[in-house]
């Protein structure tokens, strides 16, 4: 039987949504590591920064998997298709988005699932690193919940969620936001600190 696994993770812990910051390089050191003795075929990233600085570190750990930079892994707003029907919560959190904006990230989402979640002749094992909102985006596709159910799931920084797919079965989420390899103090980043436990 033929699977892909693919490994979604945040980029590190940035400044401003900029580079990475000290802790966000150690993070990303630290995921290199732990993917280390997984069989990756392929490492995509979006075009940002920080994601592009967080591949940089993690694939130094991979030596000799392709990386491949891509928009449709990128910092984008996934579908959301009927705003008046959100809690205000989400109604207010995406405030500003605008029509294009949620009509572009429609199709780079849809371009995700497309390309990331197809099986090959082989077993694959692709790394995304990427963004909270696409983490969040593949993991409502994988537990095929509502399109708009993406909201209010967060992934933290260089934590690690892994999706199982194979032919003629559902996919699997095997983990969701496995933050393991990192230390104590390199926990919860990317979360409100009310949210930190």
């Amino acid at each position: 039987m033929v699977n892909r696994f693919v490994y979604l993770a945040r980029h590190g812990e940035a400044i401003d949504d900029g580079d990475l910051s000290a802790r966000g390089r150690e993070q990303a050191r630290l995921l290199g590591r732990r993917l280390a003795s997984v069989p990756l075929t392929a490492v995509h990233h979006g075009p940002l920064s920080r994601a592009t600085q967080t591949a940089r570190l993690v694939t130094e750990q991979l030596p000799g998997v392709p990386v491949h930079c891509s928009e449709i892994v990128g910092d984008y707003v996934p579908p959301v298709p009927d705003l008046d029907a959100l809690p205000a919560v989400f109604a207010q959190f995406l405030d500003g988005v605008t029509a294009d904006e949620y009509a572009a990230g429609a199709t780079l989402a849809a371009d995700a699932i497309d390309q990331h979640t197809a099986l090959s002749p082989v077993d694959t094992h692709e790394l995304i690193i990427t963004h909270s909102f696409l983490i969040a985006w593949f993991v409502r596709h994988a537990l095929d919940a509502p399109a708009a159910r993406w909201l209010g799931l967060n992934a933290a920084n260089c934590a690690l969620t892994v999706i199982h797919y194979r032919p003629e079965r559902p996919p699997a989420l095997l983990t969701f936001n496995d933050s393991s390899h990192l230390p104590a103090e390199l926990r919860w980043t990317g979360f409100p600190p009310d949210l930190h436990v």
